[in-house]
């Protein structure tokens, strides 16, 4: 079993990464439904949480059918993070994590996410003052370093842990990088097999298929996986990659019929959350996902991103379903 904190997860754990305008509810369900055994949030602003902007209090909410879940916050002041904790404690999730990772301009560039790598005192007193401040346990995502020059995990990774977290997951790539190249899991392996840590490591960077998860399992001794880009359209991963774990056998893919019953359950539970507009522009996102590798696919995703209506989307599908089943 891993255990963060008084949180119990199954051997190994396959996790959801909490991305912007991704990991919202509606997908969250649809994730859960295929396994994930930890999900998180859509990272929420310090900020906006403590002047209780609608945006981002609102990605606070969650059902309690996706349990365990955690909810992540960035920022890059202490007393800002520190009540943002609180805030986020109140609505009880399982776990709060800690956004060390962002590479994004508007995140990282604003010192929060990825920037606290170029100001690690200024991460740690975070860390510090979060975990004081919550009866929860406390997880910090991030990566190897800001730049090739700085890819200090190891080291990092030892004093985030003297501050009382209870697990951290790393992102094979620096924040220079973004997601370009391949990501390096030899140093999260570093970090797992440093004598000092006892804290669970979760690996995460282009973990895309069943195979994948198994040959970095078995590399680098990690406790669990997190999956993020290659889950977006395809939530059906976490059956076909726990599976594999567990037997050795690959699942075969999804139907054509399940990929549109999940795309069709996906897009009514966002047009519920968000409305019919947002839900649908937001559900873009995920259409190459869904229908990955269906032949002369083009024309129709074309009009699936440009339906002026859920109606039209719906009939879509439909037709989708008939064409190529």
């Amino acid at each position: 079993m891993v255990k963060f904190g008084d949180l119990i997860l199954n051997e190994f754990p396959v996790i959801l990464a909490p991305m912007e305008d991704i990991t919202d509810p509606p997908f969250r369900v649809i994730c859960k439904k295929m396994g994930a055994d930890l999900m998180f949030t859509e990272f929420i602003s310090s900020d906006g949480l403590i002047r209780e902007a609608i945006k981002s209090t609102r990605k606070l909410e969650f059902d309690e059918s996706e349990r365990p879940i955690g909810i992540q916050i960035f920022g890059s002041e202490v007393s800002a993070m520190r009540e943002a904790a609180l805030v986020a404690e109140s609505v009880n999730p399982d776990l709060i994590d800690l956004n060390f990772g962002c590479p994004v301009r508007k995140v990282a560039g604003k010192g929060g996410g990825a920037g606290l790598l170029k100001d690690i005192p200024r991460m740690i007193a975070i860390t510090e003052a979060v975990v004081k401040a919550t009866r929860l346990p406390v997880t910090v995502k991030t990566r190897l370093g800001w730049d090739d020059e700085s890819r200090f995990i190891v080291d990092i990774a030892e004093r985030l842990q003297d501050t009382g977290i209870k697990g951290i997951t790393i992102h094979g790539r620096t924040r220079a990088q973004m997601y370009k190249g391949e990501a390096d899991w030899s140093l999260i392996g570093a970090v797992k097999n440093n004598p000092r840590m006892h804290i669970p490591i979760i690996g995460n960077g282009d973990i895309d298929s069943p195979e994948k998860a198994l040959e970095m399992k078995n590399r680098f001794g990690i406790d669990g996986i997190m999956i993020g880009r290659a889950v977006i359209g395809n939530p059906t991963i976490f059956r076909s990659v726990k599976h594999y774990l567990a037997t050795g056998e690959l699942l075969p893919d999804p139907t054509v019929k399940e990929r549109v019953e999940l795309c069709r359950s996906h897009l009514q539970k966002s047009i519920v959350w968000k409305g019919e507009h947002v839900g649908m522009v937001e559900m873009r996102k995920h259409y190459s996902g869904y229908f990955k590798g269906l032949k002369d696919f083009k024309p129709t995703k074309v009009k699936l991103l440009t339906a002026l209506d859920s109606n039209q989307l719906f009939d879509l599908l439909d037709q989708i379903e008939i064409a190529y089943t």
